[in-house]
């Protein structure tokens, strides 16, 4: 009798122990500190997962995309999948491909955006392995600074974003801003993408701007048509430009001397 007691007992233990016992998310967090007016794209790419001879036909759902329409709905904060199954190949996330966007203008076409990116693998070496912290969370860092140039028969600014790595002091590194985690250091953690903005703008091609006490000031070229308008040695013959609202100007950013 006490011998089935106690058999029936480990019975329960291990029931028990087996409906307590749980599973890891398939989610992790993916959020990202941008300066004001600021967005990201992501798309998650999938591959078949380790082991797995099974392919998706044509690579179709094999990508999922977050804030594609970053200019009507964007949403800081995505839960992006670990595994999926697609045309029933089980795969798993292998990189978030990023674009930082920004708008500077009104105008559709007055926007520009470059690249980052975060690389799922089931091994990294540890140098390439970035950590978390006490409360799941791991952050990578990166600077963007705006670059002008003037287009067309009006010489209107244009502006490019260009966007470099740094570490959490803001020094800089190599390539553009970029983290890479294993992926069993995922599930249920804060991936965190913080970037900020460079005080300073710069022209986006040398020797066609000259740097004034209060802005920069667009050297002529051979003429108001000379769309290249290098400065070679000129410094004194200068023209005006439109700024994206259609202002005319004789001086960026501010203007007016």
């Amino acid at each position: 009798m006490k011998r089935a007691l106690r058999t029936a007992n480990l019975g329960c233990c291990l029931a028990l122990t087996a409906g307590c016992a749980t599973s890891q998310p398939n989610t992790f967090t993916f959020t990202a500190d941008l300066p004001p007016d600021f967005a990201y794209q992501a798309i998650a790419a999938y591959v078949p997962a380790k082991g797995e001879t099974c392919t998706v036909p044509g690579g179709r759902n094999t990508e999922v995309g977050y804030n594609m329409k970053w200019r009507e709905n964007y949403q800081p904060t995505a839960e992006i999948a670990l595994r999926r199954t697609v045309s029933g190949c089980p795969l798993v996330i292998s990189r978030i491909k990023l674009d930082i966007k920004s708008a500077y203008g009104k105008d559709w076409g007055d926007q520009s955006g470059d690249t980052a990116g975060v690389v799922i693998r089931d091994e990294l070496e540890e140098q390439y392995k970035r950590a978390f912290n006490e409360a799941g969370e791991s952050t990578f860092f990166g600077e963007c600074q705006w670059l002008f140039r003037t287009v067309g028969p009006k010489r209107r600014i244009v502006k490019i974003l260009d966007c470099k790595k740094t570490d959490a002091q803001g020094e800089p590194g190599r390539g553009r801003p970029f983290s890479a985690y294993t992926l069993d250091q995922l599930p249920g953690k804060t991936v965190r993408m913080r970037i900020k903005l460079a005080e300073e703008e710069r022209p986006a091609i040398g020797d066609t701007w000259v740097k004034v006490p209060n802005g920069w000031k667009r050297c002529m070229g051979d003429n108001f048509e000379d769309q290249y308008a290098f400065c070679f040695g000129n410094y004194k013959d200068f023209s005006g430009f439109q700024m994206p609202d259609g202002k005319q100007c004789t001086i960026y950013p501010g203007c007016t001397e």
